[in-house]
């Protein structure tokens, strides 16, 4: 299935180290909307009943062995059944120049020609990344995000509650931001959820009374990631004597995003908390759990109690309806 964002095909260009043999068109116009990639195979025999016109067309050493074996008039026709379909771009692999039919045929159909003196493996494992990356379903929300202890730490909480105050206090006790303000979250394979700072925020903080600072001029080039993935959610709310909060940790809150589950623990906010140390304690008890590890089932069979059972997992909703 197509996504619903795209990549120009100047953007791989760019990224990836690849030859033009042939640029009929614009490739900044070119919009690639599918993370799949198709390998040159069946379809060179006519096997076309499926196939997408989305994707990347690659070409390797064993299609072109495959067409060495064939007269010109076969090879223009086998190949003219593929472009006349429209592929948005093909990718010839393994330093193989083009066939002069397969120039002739590109250009009568305007299709872009690329050569890569990788092999075709290593071009589709370098490709997939990318487009899994820019195409992948992506929210962008308010909030902010630190590494804490190699832990995504996702803050998120009404405005003016204190979350970039937090995070320059994290920042100034050795963690790394990523954004704040505003992060923005895609899905990628595996269910793994990565965030970043829409670029033309990226590496600001806004503090009442004083403004806009730029974290990596001010803490260094150190201080900044570009991306992390997202492992806990944490909601900074005003502290609210009528309401319970959890003080034992037993039972698991969970969050969603783009349909993941993301761990998720509210933390009040008054006068005189720490709110930097709470949050590394946070990601630290977090990557303990990750590993099978809770204080809170320890302590309970220290006491001779009956412990919680694991599946007791709540899903809570977050400040932002996600």
């Amino acid at each position: 299935m197509n996504s619903e964002f795209y990549v120009t095909l100047l953007d791989i260009i760019k990224e990836l180290p690849f030859e033009i043999a042939l640029m009929p068109k614009d490739p900044q116009e070119i919009k690639i909307r599918s993370p799949h990639i198709n390998r040159m195979g069946l379809e060179l025999i006519g096997s076309l009943e499926n196939f997408d016109n989305g994707r990347i067309i690659i070409m390797g050493e064993s299609e072109n062995h495959f067409l060495s074996t064939l007269s010109s008039e076969e090879i223009y026709k086998s190949v003219e059944a593929i472009l006349s379909l429209h592929p948005p771009v093909l990718i010839i692999t393994y330093d193989i120049q083009p066939r002069k039919e397969i120039l002739e045929v590109a250009k009568k159909y305007n299709i872009p020609i690329l050569t890569s003196t990788d092999t075709a493996a290593q071009t589709t494992n370098d490709l997939t990344p990318f487009l899994n990356l820019h195409l992948a379903p992506r929210i962008t929300r308010p909030g902010g995000l630190m590494t804490v202890h190699g832990e995504g730490i996702l803050l998120v909480g009404e405005s003016g509650v204190g979350k970039s105050e937090t995070a320059i206090e994290l920042l100034k006790r050795g963690h790394k931001l990523v954004a704040d303000d505003l992060v923005e979250i895609r899905k990628i394979p595996k269910n793994t959820l990565i965030g970043t700072a829409p670029e033309n925020i990226r590496h600001f903080i806004e503090v009442r009374g004083i403004g806009i600072i730029n974290a990596r001029r001010i803490f260094g080039i150190g201080a900044v990631k570009l991306t992390e993935t997202i492992d806990m959610v944490v909601n900074l709310g005003p502290w609210q004597d009528e309401k319970q909060y959890d003080r034992m940790g037993a039972e698991c809150l969970y969050t969603q995003i783009l349909g993941v589950k993301v761990p998720y623990i509210d933390i009040p906010v008054r006068p005189g908390r720490n709110l930097a140390v709470i949050i590394e304690v946070a990601a630290m008890n977090n990557r303990q759990r990750k590993l099978g590890y809770s204080a809170a089932r320890e302590l309970f069979i220290n006491l001779g109690m009956e412990c919680p059972k694991p599946e007791n997992e709540k899903l809570e909703r977050c400040i932002w309806d996600i």
